[in-house]
């Protein structure tokens, strides 16, 4: 990780707001996401929007068709025994239009934002059908 560390940058701000938004969303009723984004050049990691999403279909109205993005996603189940768990993953949004340089820009930083967020699991997804198929992907999960 010591490399990915000096390519990319994470500001105070921003992992504040990583670790507001995991702590807020851990109890969370409905589902919260935070997508994110690297800038090209200044390599910073950060909110592509202000906006916390709150539904699967507003997230991947969210993301943009030709360009890979991180969504941080916190997504409350009831599981077949009842109980309310809530699931922290991370999209991998990488649809097949990227270019080879963004990919290898996202591939380099996945671990540094994974670890960053503290995620529990990274769900890579290509396709609008891929993030709208992600509740039962968590539900045969748990």
């Amino acid at each position: 990780m010591a490399s990915e560390s000096r390519l990319y940058q994470i500001s105070t701000d921003t992992r504040a707001r990583l670790r507001k938004f995991r702590l807020n969303t851990s109890r969370a009723q409905s589902a919260q996401a935070l997508i994110l984004s690297i800038d090209k050049k200044s390599f910073e990691i950060q909110p592509s929007t202000g906006d916390v999403l709150a539904t699967l279909e507003d997230i991947a109205d969210a993301l943009p068709e030709h360009a890979p993005r991180f969504v941080l996603l916190s997504y409350p189940l009831t599981l077949g025994d009842g109980r309310l768990s809530v699931p922290y993953v991370m999209l991998n949004w990488m649809p097949a239009t990227v270019g080879s340089e963004l990919r290898m820009l996202y591939a380099g930083a996945k671990e540094l934002v994974r670890n960053t967020a503290e995620v529990g699991k990274v769900l890579d997804v290509a396709e609008e059908e891929d993030v709208l198929a992600v509740q039962e992907v968590l539900a045969g999960d748990s």
